[in-house]
């Protein structure tokens, strides 16, 4: 690469990056609305007294018999101690993180996943085999239901599996706990999907928001957060990357409380661009090894970053690891929250139950949101709610699917008129 080449951003390799976090997310959807038409034979019973009782719908359960207000009522009632709840579990694991109780929340999330996987998972294992009258022993039903948990387990909390294998078990993980959210309440869903992309929005932004306040402090740590979240593979830009590096140097400043960072590229040893910028020294947390020179003499450890991603990348690098949000990953991959995946197929889950149609026009209208999102992402590089532009789009295109479209469509067969 010439020196005088522009350094590579994510504008560069957008379509790409769209394409590497499209991708699970539309299997992630597509197995929901398959669930939802395999295991629903009667959607309407989602909306009545039959519905499961979670936190999110343990104020007000929903029946058909209700009028629409009072569906309304109950709705919001439903969604605000959900939220309230969710809060108050995000603060707690942001205090047990400050108190530096991360083998606990390790722990903690292991359990989780092996409960999502070993109890939703199973229950919707025993859904499938009494549709299909599939012949299997107990025994052996309880033995690889075991396995796969455990296995599943390893492969999100540890890394010595396939990346492959990792985004597998993370989709599947979405999946079963998006089909067990599409079986509450229709209005509690849709209320509820409102609400939480406000609190996704404030709890990123603000910045009081117990996300930022995790991600600062993991950041300031130089730590991971034991959180869900799915990392894109990074884009590679060309086969030479690989010998193009980009080292990081500090230099520090007595008695302040900031650092200059300089950042310097080489190619082959043909060449060396150096580029200044005021930063904090967290922007430097979870890189690669490196070598820094401290004012220009010494040389200790530091993050080496071996993508062609931009020195705003780096700076965001571990913003990523938000339960929900979008971020970049210390390898400039996009990171995305597996909350995120969850809610994105309840709404097309939930658009399953009523027509095809409106599924398609949900789909796209989250996809539309995912990729606006992306783009901030690349414009502002700090970590994004992933949720408020596609939920919202997705809402709106559902209402206007089932009040409109619908309407058009039946009117335009009727009278035999084609476009």
């Amino acid at each position: 690469m010439d020196r005088n080449q522009k350094p590579t951003s994510i504008i560069d390799t957008l379509g790409e990056e769209i394409i590497r976090i499209i991708t699970p997310v539309s299997i992630c959807m597509f197995l929901v609305v398959l669930l939802v038409l395999t295991l629903n034979s009667d959607p309407s019973s989602s909306s009545g007294s039959n519905s499961i009782i979670t936190i999110a719908n343990l104020a007000y359960d929903e029946t058909n018999s209700d009028s629409i207000w009072d569906k309304f009522e109950g709705a919001l009632l439903n969604s605000l101690v959900f939220v309230i709840v969710v809060t108050i579990i995000t603060f707690v694991l942001v205090f047990l993180f400050y108190i530096r109780c991360t083998s606990f929340l390790k722990y903690y999330m292991g359990f989780s996943a092996f409960m999502v996987l070993g109890f939703m998972g199973g229950q919707i294992a025993i859904l499938l085999i009494e549709k299909f009258s599939l012949p299997i022993d107990p025994f052996t039903f309880m033995l690889l239901l075991f396995n796969f948990s455990v296995v599943g387990v390893l492969a999100v909390f540890t890394s010595k599996m396939s990346i492959f294998v990792t985004q597998g078990y993370l989709v599947v993980i979405g999946v079963l706990v998006a089909y067990w959210f599409t079986m509450l309440p229709e209005w509690t869903t849709w209320v509820l999907l409102v609400a939480m992309s406000l609190y996704d929005l404030a709890a990123v932004l603000l910045p009081v928001g117990p996300l930022r306040l995790l991600v600062e402090l993991a950041i300031s740590r130089d730590e991971d957060i034991p959180a869900l979240v799915y990392e894109a593979r990074p884009v590679i830009v060309d086969e030479s990357s690989v010998t193009n590096e980009r080292r990081l140097w500090r230099d520090r400043r007595d008695g302040e409380g900031h650092h200059r960072v300089n950042v310097e590229m080489s190619t082959d040893q043909r060449g060396l661009s150096s580029v200044d910028s005021g930063l904090n020294e967290r922007d430097l947390a979870n890189a690669e090894e490196g070598q820094v020179g401290i004012n220009g003499d010494q040389e200790v450890d530091v993050p080496l970053l071996e993508n062609h991603v931009n020195v705003e990348q780096a700076v965001v690098s571990d913003e990523g690891m938000a339960f929900e949000g979008i971020g970049l990953g210390s390898s400039g991959a996009v990171k995305l929250g597996l909350g995120d995946f969850i809610f994105y197929s309840v709404l097309v889950g939930r658009a399953a139950m009523y027509d095809f149609m409106t599924v398609y026009a949900c789909y796209l209208a989250i996809i539309a949101g995912l990729g606006i999102t992306l783009m901030l992402l690349a414009f502002y590089q700090k970590a994004l709610p992933a949720l408020p532009v596609s939920v919202m789009l997705g809402v709106l295109f559902y209402v206007l699917t089932r009040t409109l479209l619908e309407e058009f469509m039946v009117q335009c067969s009727i009278n035999l008129i084609m476009f």
